[in-house]
């Protein structure tokens, strides 16, 4: 008998430049069990983003038409764009066993901490504030203006990290994303979460 665990969300925040993006995708490469959640962007796609792949990129009135019909499970406004996660996207994971990764900040995390979804918080914290300037200058897609403006909110977004379950500063990539698959493993071995664990253990009193 395999003892099957109910599957849950994971949510990776941080400011801009920590490395979440980079860390989802090392983690998706490293366990099979996760899918990533795509987000709905009005943000203007950038040099080498594929529609559906990085995002699903719609125009303002798509975004606020699916927003009255509370097809969000969350959403916000950044940098003057609006983001939002589906539901159907989220359930059809679930359907297929999957647990579901969310590169997403602090307001969809405290958006789907409130839903009925069993949801987990990471932050992630770069090593310091130097270093997250030469990030996100060696980046190369921002302009002064959008560095100034992406360093301006880093003190509101690093505050909201006490709402998260752990957090991990970014200083060894490779480290960072092993700490991460030690904590999503340990979560699905959490008695709570292992729907049949009961069945199991009375196969031993009979």
């Amino acid at each position: 008998m395999v003892i099957k665990a109910n599957n849950f969300c994971i949510v990776l925040s941080s400011p801009s430049g920590a490395g979440k993006t980079s860390i989802s995708k090392k983690i998706l490469l490293h366990d099979k069990k996760i899918r990533l959640s795509i987000s709905c962007t009005t943000r203007p796609k950038r040099k080498g983003e594929v529609n559906l792949k990085d995002y699903l990129f719609l125009n303002d009135k798509e975004f606020d038409n699916l927003r009255s019909k509370k097809a969000f499970l969350e959403y916000a406004n950044v940098f003057g764009y609006k983001y939002g996660t589906l539901k159907k996207t989220i359930f059809n994971f679930f359907k297929k066993k999957k647990d579901v990764l969310f590169d997403i900040d602090w307001q969809g995390y405290q958006q789907l901490k409130q839903s009925n979804l069993d949801v987990i918080g990471i932050f992630i914290l770069p090593p310091s504030k130097k270093e997250l300037i030469k990030r996100l200058e060696n980046r190369g897609r921002d302009s002064k203006t959008e560095m100034n403006k992406r360093m301006s909110l880093v003190k509101s977004e690093i505050s909201h990290f006490l709402e998260y379950d752990y957090v991990l500063i970014n200083d060894d990539l490779d480290l960072c994303v092993g700490n991460i698959l030690q904590i999503i493993n340990s979560e699905r071995s959490k008695r709570t979460r292992l729907s049949n664990l009961t069945s199991f253990i009375n196969k031993f009193r009979n």
